[in-house]
């Protein structure tokens, strides 16, 4: 069985030089201590507790496709949904599956048996995210298509590694405390200015308040408290944490290295953070620090991307 969740836009790929590892935009983040999770909106963001994170450095923005595509370029890299599926591939879907991803297909009613909006398309990739008939990726949007080891790859190559899903709510905090979303609840009403979700009755209608119909270049809307730019909306992010139910000790044990989502728990997943373009009030009210939800390890999809983290060294006294 498919299993999936996830979107994009269309984009176009040239090679910039300045996309080489070197030329990343490092935020540098001091060591502290916050209040993780959220009681207000799902189960799964529950409890909320102090968690700690030690000083790091964190990419501005999501990692665009120039970027990736200069990894590419380097190493030869060949993604997941580049090579495919063979029904014995360790850690995969069971079953053969073509060279593809999962794509947003909005549908053309809300009848109930018309309410699957993600499809598999043959040759979606990272090249092209809606599909080999589709506009090449724009290279100064966040790159999809991914799973979570092809992400970890261009971090390993970068000198870095994937944020811990502690490490990621704090940045997208930005500093604030106690709010339900990645700046003051009295601008609740300024979202389309925040950050790309959707607007209108989703999948159906997409009024495009915001500016996008889909995903946005990296940097399109204001940075948090921190500096950094589309921690929420706009797509998903990686991060390397395993998923599980909630942050409740019994249900990280249950989720162990693998990850545990009760709605598919045959499958191991990792958590992804910030939600993306496709999630709107009525429907998924992720676009929020604390949010999170499971993504199959096996797949990636049109709406998840990834920035990567890197330790920084203590200061000298």
């Amino acid at each position: 069985m498919i299993r999936f969740l996830t979107l994009t836009l269309v984009l176009a790929v040239s090679q910039p030089a300045w996309a080489s590892p070197d030329d990343l935009d490092w935020v540098s983040l001091d060591g502290a201590c916050f209040q993780m999770g959220e009681t207000r909106v799902y189960r799964e963001e529950a409890p909320r507790h102090e968690a700690c994170v030690t000083a790091f450095e964190i990419t501005r923005t999501e990692i665009t496709v120039a970027q990736f595509s200069a990894f590419v370029e380097e190493t030869g890299y060949v993604t997941r949904a580049e090579q495919g599926w063979q029904a014995g591939d360790t850690n995969g879907p069971g079953v053969d599956l073509p060279v593809g991803s999962a794509v947003f297909h909005p549908p053309e009613n809300v009848r109930p048996r018309d309410l699957n909006w993600w499809r598999w398309v043959d040759g979606a990739t990272w090249r092209h995210p809606n599909g080999p008939d589709k506009d090449a990726a724009f290279p100064d949007h966040p790159v999809t298509n991914l799973t979570r080891d092809d992400a970890t790859a261009y971090a390993t190559w970068a000198g870095a590694r994937l944020p811990t899903e502690s490490e990621w709510e704090y940045a997208a905090r930005g500093g604030l405390e106690g709010e339900l979303l990645a700046w003051p609840e009295a601008e609740r009403s300024a979202l389309i200015e925040k950050a790309n979700t959707w607007q209108g009755v989703f999948p159906v209608v997409n009024t495009e308040d915001d500016g996008f119909e889909g995903i946005a270049p990296v940097g399109s809307f204001p940075a948090n408290g921190f500096g950094l730019h589309d921690m929420i909306g706009n797509v998903w992010e990686w991060t390397e944490t395993p998923y599980a139910p909630s942050h409740a000790e019994h249900d990280r044990v249950l989720a162990g290295a693998d990850g545990f989502d009760f709605a598919q728990p045959n499958i191991a997943v990792g958590t992804i953070k910030g939600g993306s373009y496709l999630c709107a009030a009525s429907y998924c009210y992720r676009f929020r620090p604390a949010a999170r939800q499971a993504q199959d390890l096996a797949y990636g999809t049109s709406h998840i991307g990834f920035r990567i983290v890197r330790d920084r060294a203590p200061e000298t006294p």
